[in-house]
Formats: structure tokens, C-alpha cells, sequence
């Protein structure tokens, strides 16, 4: 029998996320960034990686999204609805912080996890940061 094994539920990975959401859900600022590895198409990995750019207690439009991302590509402009695809398919809620997209007009839109969470997290956020600093971020 092989005594390397080490079983999926102590895998490194697993304890560290779990270490980042007991963190998150205290209110605290997660010290350790999660690595993660997200598999989709070249659009929802550059989506992705813009939405893990939006702080802590924050939100984004998907306009102002599809505009940085229109102009990653050098695009002159791009359709929010692309964009709120992309947020659509993210695998890794929480982690990459899709909750903190909005509608044009800070109105809260779909969320794969339910409105009820939508509205909860961004709360929990809300009022986390109003304790914090300015420019504090949290995030992975």
C-alpha cells in the first residue's frame, strides 16, 4: 500500500480554501490567496480575472466590466450582456466574486446562487469594510 497518498479531503487545496472561507465568513480579510486554475474560454478567463480585481464591500456594472474588458482587446466597446455570460459560468463563486456585479444603475441582478445570497453577501461585505480602512481589499 502506498503511504503517499494523500486523501482528497486533506489535500493542501481544500484546507487552505476552507481556511479562506472561515475567514471570509468571520468578516475577516482572508490572509492567504487561493490558487486556483478556472477552465473556460478565453473571454470568461479575462471576465473572471477583471472580476477579481473588484474590491472587497465593492460592486461593478457589467457596462464598466465590458468596457475594460473591450478595451483589453482592443475593442472600441462590448456587450454587457457577453459579459454577464461569462459572470454567469464562473465555477468558483465567492472565490471569484461574481456577487459584486450589478446592473447599470447599481440594481442587483441574477445570481446562480439566488438573489437571497446575492443580497447576503454583498451585506456581509457591507458591513465588514465599514470597519476597515479605505483602501482595504479583500479577495483572492
Amino acid at each position: 500500500m502506498n503511504r503517499d497518498i494523500t486523501r482528497k479531503d486533506q489535500h493542501p487545496i481544500f484546507r487552505q480554501t476552507e481556511n479562506w472561507l472561515d475567514a471570509y465568513f468571520r468578516g475577516e480579510c482572508p490572509p492567504v490567496t487561493v490558487p486556483i486554475v478556472l477552465e473556460g474560454t478565453p473571454f470568461q478567463q479575462m471576465v473572471w480575472d477583471i472580476l477579481l480585481t473588484i474590491p472587497y464591500g465593492e460592486t461593478r456594472s457589467y457596462g464598466s466590466i465590458a468596457g475594460e474588458a473591450a478595451s483589453k482587446l482592443g475593442k472600441e466597446k462590448m456587450s454587457a450582456q457577453a459579459v454577464g455570460q461569462a459572470v454567469g459560468r464562473n465555477p468558483v463563486s465567492i472565490l471569484v466574486p461574481c456577487h459584486r456585479v450589478v446592473g447599470s444603475n447599481g440594481n442587483l441582478t441574477g445570481y446562480a446562487g439566488g438573489m437571497e445570497k446575492k443580497i447576503w453577501l454583498l451585506k456581509h461585505e457591507s458591513q465588514q469594510r465599514m470597519g476597515e480602512t479605505e483602501n482595504a481589499v479583500c479577495g483572492i
